[in-house]
Formats: structure tokens, C-alpha cells, sequence
């Protein structure tokens, strides 16, 4: 596989950039992503959804007054706009020139997970996912106050019901665990006490805020500090911590380059993400042009996002609708904005479990036919009876002046890591040593052949 497509797959979300990654060179490819603008415009799906206190206090009150068959309709168009806003990120994910933005973005939400199953409020997940937006390339700890004090976070790790004398520990516990150092770097005397001076910390206008009633003013001791402290002072207390970066670097080359990074990458990763002050556009730039130049091919297992939308600009599809999209990720495994729990996707091998693989297969079996599953079946559950298909164009480009032997290397380029004697056989006997590329059926033996490395085990990799 040509570096400059390895590397665009990486950077974003299938082959596209390739070319602009082998013009450019990839440091100035890093920057224009860094000065990339994008659409600060706010969803049309949102328009009539609750946005502030006093929206949520005037839908309690119209569900007073409602029948059981009126507020079912109002939980069936709360669903549907969720699945709108599924479709206007995978939309933004497509368009992007230096689509790397959203890319990471993708890795703050499964980092910093709130779910839209259990928040509830379509525009507490949208200002979420547009904090992780406007700060995807800022500074780590600057990023960690902003999602901590959101809206949806409260929400989602029970904070609002985090009071003086009904301590909840759950956005205290996540805090150190998942967010920022990790299992071994603290002690449950740290986790008790922060959930102390999160106490009172709740839903507010555009950002969560404390109310006073329900704060905890004693002072505390947490990491090693004594004090009277608050959200931001135990974000800026975390990190002061000798481990504070290890844990986010070990993710983030998980998300870019290795399932499995080495332990003396990390920590030396880790050691230079502290010495920028945990600014991300050199600690993400310093890991790519030194990572970029390794035999790293073959290291990670493609998600659902890549995996899909790779299939879908390799046969030109453009007219399915991004939120059909979103149900072939759910499909695979890849439920955006409602992660199976607060810890995220997995990741690694869990891509790759039996039933995973089999909906890839069917996935790219209906595509390489033409056909996709039918939209209308975005308004309801999908999980059991026949699905319905749509047809849509596909267009994969070959070299029709080309030999079976060079259309087989052309697209094992495009498309694999590696191959074998065995691959090249079994690919071989797909395209005959006779094939004739200008014969009428030429374009479906090809999609066949298409169809059969997307299948391979090396397909999944990258």
C-alpha cells in the first residue's frame, strides 16, 4: 500500500487525501488541518429542540398536560432528530477537505464519553460535540474543564445529583479514571474529596454551574493539595501529577497508529506532551512525522467510520443519506453519540468479533450490488424483519487499459497493506488471465474482485 494512502486512511477517513498528503508532504498536510476552517452553524434538526432552562421547565410543563399518545410522539421526534444529528456529524466527517478536525473530534467523544441515550437533551450532546470541535487541536487541560463543565457531562455522570449530604462520586471517579490519570494514580480518599468540591455542580444555562444550596465549602486534601477547591482547581491540581500524560498519549496512538503502542513510545510521547504544556498541534505533529516514516501498516484494526466511508468513496457513492450512514455504524458496532458505557469503543480486536465481520461482509455485498438499506427504516427500530433496499450508483474506478495482472496490483495498492502468494492466487482466479476490460461485463468481474478484498483480513487492517 502507497504510504500516502496508509497515511490519509489515518489522518481521516478513507484514501481521498492521499493526493494532497504526496503534493503537500505531510507537516504542511498537519498544518492546513490545524488552520482548517469549518461551519460553526447549528444544526437544522436542533431548531425546536430545548436549549435552555427555561426551554426543558416549558416541556415538563406541555408533558403535564399531554396524553400518553401525545408524549409518545414527542419521544418518536426526539429520536429522529437524534438520528438527524448522527447524520449532520458524518456529513461534516465526509465534506471536510482536512477532514484529520474530525477525526479527532471522534476520539474526544469516545474519550470523553456522554451518552444521548442517557443525557436526553439533543443540544446539551450537540454543544458537547462542538466543544470537542472548537478545541479538537487546543490544549488538553484547557479541553478537560470546558467538557467536565458542560451540560452534558453533568448530566450523564450523575453529578446533578451530587449535593451536600447525598454525595454521588461518579464524575469524580471518571475524572481521574478514564479522563485524565488512570487506575494506580490516585486513592479513593481522592475520589471521595472530589466529589465533594463537585458537590452542587449542575445543569445551567449554556454551562453547567454550581448552586450554592448544594456546594461543599469545608476544605479538602486531593493529590497530595489542601484547599478549599472547585472543578478547575482539581483539573489544574491533576495536572501537576508526575502520570498525567501517559494515559491520554497510550490512547491516542491507539486512536492514530497502534492497537497495542509500545510502553517506551508512551512514555516518551507522553514526556514531550508535557514539556508543550499538553498543547496537542505539536504533540500530535511530533507523532506523525516521527511515526510516519515506520513500518506501522498493518498495526490497527479499521473502526466502523473507516471501514464504511473508505467502501463508500472507493465506489463513488454520493447521494446515500448520511444518516443511512449512521445505522450501517450501528450496525457494526459503532453507535455514534451512545457508546455501550462510560469507558467507550474498545477498539482493537473488539472491531473484529464474528458478528462485526459478518456485517462488513453484508455491508459491502449490498454496496458493490447497488444497493443499500432502505432509509425509511431510520424512523423505527431496525433489528429484526427483511430489510428493505434502495438503489443507489456506485462507480469504481479502474484502469481500463490495463491487464488483469496490473488491475489486480492497482487495486491491492488502493486497497491492502500487504499480500501473499496465496491472496494474489485467490485474486488471480477472480480476474482470469484472459479477463478483457473492454467486454460489457468488465465493470462487475472488477466489482467482484473489489468485493472480495474488502472481505480479506488484511482489508481490515491499515
Amino acid at each position: 500500500m502507497q504510504d500516502s494512502t496508509l497515511w490519509s486512511l489515518r489522518l481521516g477517513f478513507s484514501g481521498k487525501q492521499s493526493e494532497a498528503i504526496q503534493n503537500s508532504g505531510l507537516r504542511e498536510f498537519l498544518q492546513s488541518s490545524f488552520d482548517s476552517k469549518y461551519d460553526h452553524s447549528e444544526p437544522d434538526c436542533l431548531r425546536d429542540e430545548p436549549k435552555t432552562i427555561v426551554d426543558l421547565r416549558s416541556r415538563r410543563s406541555q408533558l403535564a398536560g399531554m396524553s400518553a399518545e401525545e408524549k409518545q410522539k414527542l419521544v418518536r421526534d426526539s429520536r429522529r432528530k437524534s438520528i438527524e444529528l448522527k447524520g449532520w456529524w458524518i456529513s461534516k466527517m465526509q465534506k471536510e477537505a482536512y477532514p484529520l478536525r474530525e477525526k479527532m473530534v471522534c476520539f474526544w467523544h469516545n474519550h470523553f464519553v456522554a451518552t444521548a441515550q442517557k443525557v436526553r437533551i439533543n443540544y446539551w450532546i450537540y454543544q458537547l460535540n462542538t466543544i470537542m470541535r472548537e478545541n479538537a487541536f487546543g490544549n488538553f487541560r484547557d479541553l478537560t474543564k470546558k467538557v467536565i463543565t458542560s451540560n452534558a457531562m453533568v448530566r450523564y455522570l450523575d453529578n446533578v445529583d451530587n449535593r451536600r449530604g447525598q454525595i454521588n462520586e461518579n464524575l469524580s471517579r471518571e475524572l481521574l479514571e478514564l479522563f485524565t490519570l488512570g487506575i494506580g494514580n490516585y486513592t479513593e480518599e481522592d475520589i471521595k474529596n472530589g466529589a465533594k468540591a463537585l458537590a452542587g455542580l449542575g445543569v445551567g444555562e449554556m454551562r453547567a454551574q454550581y448552586r450554592r444550596p448544594f456546594t461543599v465549602n469545608e476544605p479538602i486534601s486531593y493529590l497530595g493539595r489542601t484547599g478549599r477547591f472547585k472543578a478547575e482547581d482539581l483539573i489544574d491540581i491533576i495536572f501537576e501529577q508526575e502520570n498525567i500524560p501517559y494515559l491520554i498519549t497510550r490512547k491516542i496512538l491507539q486512536w492514530f497508529i497502534y492497537d497495542n503502542p509500545p510502553a517506551d513510545l508512551i512514555e516518551y510521547y507522553g514526556n514531550y506532551f508535557r514539556e508543550v504544556d499538553f498543547e496537542l498541534k505539536p504533540f500530535l505533529v511530533k507523532i506523525f512525522i516521527e511515526e510516519y516514516p515506520k513500518s506501522s501498516a498493518g498495526s490497527r484494526i479499521k473502526d466502523p467510520l473507516v471501514f464504511t466511508l473508505q467502501l463508500l468513496d472507493e465506489l463513488n457513492v454520493e447521494e446515500i443519506d448520511p444518516k443511512m450512514i449512521a445505522l450501517i455504524l450501528q450496525q457494526q458496532g459503532m453507535d455514534l453519540f451512545n457508546q455501550p458505557n462510560v469507558k467507550g469503543w474498545p477498539g482493537g480486536n473488539a472491531w473484529l468479533t464474528s458478528q462485526i465481520y459478518l456485517q462488513r461482509h453484508k455491508i459491502s455485498d449490498l454496496l458493490c450490488s447497488g444497493h443499500t438499506i432502505d432509509r425509511k427504516l431510520l424512523d423505527r427500530k431496525m433489528n429484526t424483519g427483511k430489510l428493505p433496499l434502495q438503489k443507489i450508483q456506485i462507480d469504481l474506478n479502474w484502469d481500463r487499459n490495463a491487464t488483469s495482472r496490473e488491475i489486480i496490483d492497482q487495486l491491492s495498492a488502493r486497497l491492502l497493506f500487504d499480500t501473499d502468494d496465496e491472496l494474489e492466487e485467490s485474486m488471480g482466479n477472480i480476474l482470469k488471465y484472459d479477463f478483457d476490460p473492454k467486454s460489457p461485463n468488465a465493470d462487475t468481474v472488477v466489482l467482484r474482485l473489489f468485493n472480495y478484498i474488502t472481505k480479506t483480513a488484511e482489508y481490515q487492517l491499515i
